[in-house]
């Protein structure tokens, strides 16, 4: 059985919020799973339910072959987590919040075990240091080590890279890759940095409104909606270009407005997309500048959420 196992879950709260609309997916031994969407989407109220937090309305949830429902105390016991909010206490050192936790677990080999992580996460010169005199980058760094101190199957991380910059999250993640393959952990994250999980997960689910609107590698998802992907600055009414450009035939996507910026996906080569555009006489239909760069998955995850067809192709089509 693969270590997370999640079939038609679902999560109403008490004020009639739906958070979980019938999501199904499984996270494959060893790799990172991604759980990508914006804020509200349902990601955390998911990890919730996984790391037994949040108990379900309905479907099955099983982490490390155990019912988080059923026999959570069993679950809890095979995972990790590092929650949005720190659980550190900045008045201890770095070493000393390890070894609380070490106690609380009753992990054994205890001072190994935590001179190892502090080492592995890059902060063995600063153990001995206030955790209060740590950088953001390094309290995360210092909550994956306490995370990993029990040695989980399951490493889940909810929004970890959040309110750091930009070299701060690359460090992170450099981190949260080497850790994988020391320590033979499968990693399920949450993030609403779309483009950063493009080089970390192995695999994604972007998630909308509670359910899962695609899921497959960034590969996949991207393929799917074309590689490249056009963006023209106009001026005025947008209606005839907007026209225009559905009328390039099937290797284009249905075009995005947004403010006065009209976009679109395609599977044509850079070059072909440029002239197939400039044979349109854009500057006629009011296009003032032309750009064409390679699909994001903020892309996928615009085109996917703006235009509700084709949504249950995308999961089925790229979950393999």
């Amino acid at each position: 059985m693969d270590p997370v196992v999640v079939r038609a879950l679902t999560k109403t709260y008490p004020s009639g919020v739906e958070a979980v609309r019938g999501i199904s997916f499984d996270v494959r031994s060893g790799e990172v799973f991604g759980l990508l969407g914006p804020n509200g989407a349902g990601k955390t109220t998911t990890l919730g339910v996984l790391t037994t937090l949040v108990k379900p309305s309905g479907g099955t949830a099983m982490v490390g072959g155990h019912s988080v429902v059923a026999d959570p105390l069993a679950a809890r016991g095979s995972i990790g987590v590092v929650f949005q909010d720190s659980v550190l206490d900045n008045e201890f050192s770095g070493e000393a919040n390890l070894r609380l936790h070490a106690r609380l677990w009753r992990v054994p080999d205890a001072d190994a075990r935590i001179a190892a992580l502090l080492e592995a996460v890059g902060l063995a010169e600063r153990a001995s240091d206030s955790v209060r005199t740590y950088s953001g980058g390094m309290r995360r760094r210092l909550e994956i080590a306490r995370a990993l101190l029990g040695r989980p199957s399951v490493l889940f991380l909810d929004e970890p890279t959040l309110g750091l910059d930009p070299i701060m999250r690359q460090e992170l993640w450099h981190t949260v890759s080497m850790l994988r393959e020391r320590e033979q952990v499968t990693v399920l994250l949450s993030t609403h940095y779309l483009e950063e999980a493009q080089n970390v997960c192995d695999r994604v689910a972007i998630i909308d409104q509670g359910k899962i609107i695609a899921l497959g590698t960034p590969a996949q998802l991207i393929d799917r909606v074309g590689r490249e992907m056009l963006e023209l600055r106009v001026e005025g009414d947008p209606n005839e270009l907007l026209g225009a450009l559905r009328e390039l035939g099937p290797t284009v996507g249905e075009p995005l407005l947004a403010a006065a910026t009209v976009s679109l996906a395609s599977s044509d080569s850079p070059e072909e997309l440029s002239t197939r555009v400039t044979s349109l006489e854009p500057s006629r239909l009011g296009v003032r500048t032309m750009t064409v760069r390679p699909t994001t998955l903020s892309d996928v995850f615009l085109i996917l959420t703006s235009h509700g067809t084709g949504r249950e192709a995308a999961v089925a089509g790229a979950s393999s």
